[in-house]
């Protein structure tokens, strides 16, 4: 089974398209459309972030490529052994994803990185779900955020909604979801998430595979 992506001119989200043909006009050469996600779909563990930043992830077309939360992200997955290769922030430096996926909640840029929950329920929906599915062998979804947390919830058909928690583990049906808060510049910056705290993640990750 092959997971559904959005083209590249997905029209499901009026705003977000806004953004993008605005963004076209002012950045020809940037990717401005929907982004893919990265890494083989035989992988057993998911990433779901928010969606892609716009320096970041909707300039290059690789999901956490380019902004600052890619520069905590990759060097975690290359140490903690998902990914091989070097990071350089290009997604022509060859990295790879070793059995993991990166994928985000709401696949096109949001103004002020903020999708609504129209537009998260309209992309989770569409495609996110058909990309759980495709994921045969997936064993463990690692959600970067609240937001994040409550879609991947919602898709696996969780109800109630477990409670967001860094770092928390919940089991849903065969399938384990983990928390962490999301590995954003200002996150980082204000000391919500440190190095250290994503690794307590991966290693709570690690344990469930």
């Amino acid at each position: 089974m092959a997971a559904q992506e959005p083209g590249r001119d997905c029209p499901l989200c009026p705003r977000l398209v806004a953004t993008r043909q605005a963004l076209r006009v002012e950045h020809p050469d940037w990717h401005n459309a929907p982004v893919p996600a990265f890494g083989p779909l035989g992988a057993r563990l998911l990433i779901v972030g928010l969606a892609p930043g716009r320096n970041g992830a909707n300039r290059t077309g690789r999901p956490f490529t380019g902004d600052g939360a890619g520069e905590l992200l990759y060097p975690k997955l290359l140490q903690h052994g998902f990914a091989r290769g070097t990071y350089r922030a290009d997604p022509n430096d060859g990295l790879e994803l070793v059995d993991c996926r990166i994928s985000n909640a709401a696949r096109c840029l949001p103004p002020e990185n903020k999708p609504t929950p129209r537009e998260v329920a309209t992309c989770c929906g569409t495609f996110l779900v058909h990309e759980i599915a495709a994921m045969q062998n997936l064993v463990t979804v690692l959600a970067l955020g609240r937001i994040a947390h409550d879609a991947v919830s919602r898709v696996l058909g969780c109800k109630p909604l477990p409670t967001f928690g860094h770092a928390a583990v919940h089991a849903i049906g065969a399938r384990t979801l983990v928390d962490s808060y999301h590995c954003s510049r200002y996150n980082l910056n204000t000391g919500r998430l440190t190095p250290a705290m994503f690794d307590d993640a991966m290693e709570r990750v690690k344990a469930t595979l």
